[in-house]
């Protein structure tokens, strides 16, 4: 029985259930519904669907390397408990190697890839969900690529709850790689150098300090003067190699890679959760709801 998009799309309305998954399922039913809702209940995937609404705001990050590549990976679920969990944990990893061997243009990409030669990784990912007990949600990913002749430094700060991979060509000092890698920990730069920044956040920031240094009563003809001399200080805060070191305010990044002949390629930072919206839990509204509807 050919399988029609139609039938999968109400098997996913009806299970909550991935795409992939639903597909499968009916295919192994040949196309009965109430067949393919009983196998997946059995896979525990629709068990995983109910989950899924819940908002995923805590976490883990990881990172990999192999050869020139190297990845950041955020995967988040919903209590720091299931974080601190040795099989979240490992998930987050196994992750972070697979998108560094598989390299995947997108998290929808990477969850439709084998994952360690087995099913994909979106139904690891829900039988997860089914016996741990939580929403787990790959949110992100970043690939950075360096020169043969380069070097990753990489840090986890609290145990993922910060990641971050640093990239650097001509250079093998991993000491210093790690370095830069734990100050982008600690400084959150936006950027990596002056030049990432596009032309329209530049013109924004500038705006905004010529109304400020108007609305200090500057006289016009210094304002431009001033404007530009705050968009240094803005660089120097957001772009990584123009950061004072975390370990030697005196010196810029910039001038730790100059001593050590060394080039910045690139960075990623994830830090879990960030621009997730949590819920926010009103207990005492949730008892009295409940006393109401009795």
């Amino acid at each position: 029985m050919a399988i029609t998009a139609q039938t999968v799309k109400e098997l996913r309305e009806r299970t909550g259930a991935g795409m992939m998954d639903c597909k499968r399922a009916l295919e192994e039913v040949n196309g009965d519904i109430e067949k393919a809702i009983d196998l997946l209940r059995e896979k525990g995937i629709a068990k995983a669907a109910k989950k899924s609404g819940r908002i995923a705001a805590e976490g883990l990050t990881g990172f990999a390397i192999n050869g020139n590549f190297g990845s950041v990976v955020e995967v988040n679920c919903e209590t720091d408990f299931v974080a601190k969990n040795p099989e979240f944990q490992q998930l987050v990893k196994d992750i972070a190697e697979h998108v560094v061997n598989a390299r995947p243009a997108t998290v929808e990409e990477a969850l439709t890839q084998a994952f360690q030669g087995g099913e994909d990784l979106g139904t690891t990912i829900n039988a997860k969900i089914a016996t741990i007990g939580e929403n787990i949600s790959f949110r992100r990913f970043e690939i950075l690529e360096k020169a043969d002749n380069g070097v990753f430094g990489g840090y986890l700060h609290m145990g993922g709850k910060i990641g971050t991979l640093v990239a650097l060509n001509d250079t093998d000092n991993e000491v210093l790689a790690k370095d830069i890698a734990m100050h982008a920990a600690a400084s959150n730069p936006r950027f990596g150098v002056r030049e990432e920044v596009s032309q329209d956040v530049i013109d924004r920031e500038r705006e905004v300090l010529k109304n400020q240094a108007l609305s200090e009563g500057k006289p016009a003809n210094i304002v431009d003067k001033m404007v530009e001399g705050r968009m240094a200080k803005f660089f120097e805060e957001y772009c990584l190699v123009e950061q004072p070191f975390v370990k030697d305010p005196d010196k810029r990044v910039s001038q730790l890679l100059k001593e050590a002949g060394a080039s910045f390629k690139g960075f990623a930072r994830f830090q879990v959760g960030e621009g997730i919206e949590k819920k926010q839990e009103d207990f005492a509204a949730e008892v009295m709801a409940q006393v109401n509807k009795q």
